[in-house]
């Protein structure tokens, strides 16, 4: 098991590609941290998951917008877990809404909870790392849409390509402490927040032509990349943004 022992925290790991992340961080021998902000239940699901792998688990309501609230987050998962290894920054909103329709509340509030989400969550937890002397490694989850147009995410593309500058900018000044920093570019995964697009015959087959292998992914298939970025088999490698995404971007 690749991370036997370590500690992981994950953001919106209740559901969707955050649950599968959880998954398989337990598979490779990790204690989770599940944070969620609503559906306590799916996310003590997630949890139980974790404890029948023989692993330790915590539920956390946070949200990663909140400096306090997240300071909260750390400082639980840390007392009851103790000194967290990983973070992965998944938790994020998306709403399509045309361009000439947005409001400053919608771009507001998207772009507080993914983008000023991850610098909070990840800024916090460095300086709690550094303090102790420790190292670790922090996954930021990215979108197809950092490299792919979409109608009605003027609001939401930014958010997520603006996750590889800060993926980069971190990595620059955390990694030669310590701390490696990546981002993981999820295509079509098979999820809550996608069964719109599964569930629609007109829709869902001209984007599967679109992707080289043919289908949408899984929650698992993303949490395995993230697994491996997290452990040692990664040690060179930071800074870097992937896309996994069966080959839609590159088609």
């Amino acid at each position: 098991m690749r991370l036997k022992n370590k500690v992981a925290l994950v953001t919106g790991a209740g559901r969707g590609i955050g649950r599968g992340i959880a998954e398989v961080f337990a598979l490779e021998g990790a204690d989770v941290a599940v944070n969620y902000v609503e559906e306590q239940q799916k996310a003590e699901d997630v949890a139980g998951f974790v404890r029948a792998q023989g692993r330790r688990s915590v539920t956390v309501n946070a949200d990663v917008s909140d400096r306090m609230e997240v300071q909260a987050m750390l400082d639980k998962v840390w007392s009851d877990l103790g000194p967290v290894d990983f973070l992965v920054n998944n938790a994020g909103i998306e709403t399509i809404v045309p361009f000439l329709d947005l409001t400053d509340d919608q771009w507001t509030r998207l772009t507080d909870i993914n983008q000023r989400g991850a610098w909070l969550c990840s800024q916090i937890f460095c300086r709690r790392v550094l303090q102790v002397g420790r190292k670790g490694a922090i996954v930021n989850i990215g979108s197809i849409q950092a490299g792919k147009v979409l109608p009605g995410r003027t609001h939401y593309a930014p958010t997520k390509l603006a996750l590889e500058a800060l993926t980069r900018n971190m990595s620059a000044e955390v990694t030669p402490a310590g701390i490696r920093v990546n981002c993981v570019h999820p295509g079509l995964i098979d999820t809550p927040m996608t069964e719109w697009v599964m569930k629609n015959p007109e829709l869902l087959p001209g984007i599967l032509s679109q992707i080289s292998v043919g289908r949408a992914g899984s929650p698992r298939e993303i949490g395995s990349v993230v697994a491996f970025l997290c452990s040692d088999e990664a040690s060179y490698l930071t800074g870097q943004a992937i896309f996994v995404d069966g080959g839609w971007v590159g088609k």
